[in-house]
């Protein structure tokens, strides 16, 4: 069985998207940060990325607060893993409103300096960011430094939650240069 976890965009959406940019420039640029995407931050994305071993932690009991280290059993992940982390955000609150925009929680630096320690490939998240204002571009070249990329703006992980069997994450970029972030298709296969 296969579980699509990429935003649906709409021409609506992406015309709200553009709605917030004044400048061409910063359009173009912003693009690549589109719905479902990850950071590259100036890094290249390997081609051995797309496809890891999933591994799904339900955080979502930490609200708009932050998700700690007590909340995910590190023990359970590898080295080249897709961890996905569900906070429930994309479930309650529309990609690009006020709410999805403001209501998420933070990712503690200890979960992820940890999660860069065991190697994995990917941190996958339903939410905008793994923390708020400056510190999401600071956690994202910090992830990429160590080859460990962020994709943000995940749907559907809800449906990962009670999966029985292996959980194998395929991820897709659009294949552009010279952008800090990429638009990609994420596919959950449950074998």
């Amino acid at each position: 069985m296969k579980v699509d976890l990429t935003y649906e965009l709409t021409r609506g959406k992406i015309e709200n998207w553009i709605k917030q940019f004044n400048d061409k420039d910063k359009i173009l640029m912003s693009t690549g940060h589109l719905g479902t995407h990850f950071d590259v931050m100036g890094k290249s994305f390997s081609l051995d990325y797309t496809e890891s071993r999933g591994v799904i932690f339900d955080v979502s009991s930490a609200g708009i607060g932050e998700v700690t280290v007590e909340q995910i059993d590190f023990e359970k992940i590898q080295a080249g893993d897709f961890v996905l982390l569900r906070t429930s955000v994309s479930e309650k609150y529309d990609y690009g409103t006020l709410d999805y925009n403001e209501k998420f929680p933070q990712i503690s630096w200890q979960v992820i300096e940890k999660l860069v320690e065991k190697k994995i490939h990917m941190i996958g998240i339903d939410m905008r960011g793994l923390r708020h204002g400056d510190e999401h571009n600071k956690a994202d070249n910090f992830c990429a430094q160590k080859n460990v990329f962020v994709v943000e703006n995940l749907v559907n992980l809800d449906k990962l939650l009670n999966v029985q069997g292996n959980l194998t994450i395929h991820v897709y970029p659009v294949n552009v240069k010279g952008f800090s972030g990429l638009p990609a298709r994420v596919i959950a296969e449950i074998n």
